[in-house]
């Protein structure tokens, strides 16, 4: 059984940092890419940032590049997204998802998601 389970998420001031994980179990990330998205009340889910299969790969959106920062330890099969200076924008529930081998922008192209995390940068 694949599964995602996401922690790390809580609330934090404004300009303040969390580390977000992504613990993949029934698999092994060596032949999936694994994509954060967020979605806050009120719009449509979308991509942070991504890593391609044995991190070949990473992607950001513009709205986080120099912010975030995905990364992963492929002994504890987990996928990293540390966040530092967050702003009251980021704050939304974070998911991450799985699909084979190539990060791609489309949502509806993943596969396997987790149960997401809230994430709430408020003073």
């Amino acid at each position: 059984q694949l599964q995602l389970v996401e922690s790390g998420g809580g609330l934090v001031q404004p300009g303040g940092s969390l580390r977000l994980s992504c613990v993949a179990s029934g698999f092994t990330l060596d032949y999936y890419a694994i994509g954060w998205f967020r979605q806050a009340p009120g719009k449509e889910r979308e991509g942070v940032s991504c890593l391609s299969r044995r991190g070949g790969s990473t992607n950001y959106a513009d709205s986080v590049k120099g912010r975030f920062t995905i990364s992963s330890d492929n002994a504890k099969n987990t996928v990293y997204l540390q966040m530092n200076s967050l702003q009251p924008e980021d704050t939304a529930i974070y998911y991450c998802a799985a699909r084979l081998t190539s990060c791609h922008h489309d949502v509806m192209r993943y596969n396997y998601w987790g149960q997401g995390t809230q994430v709430t940068v408020s003073s």
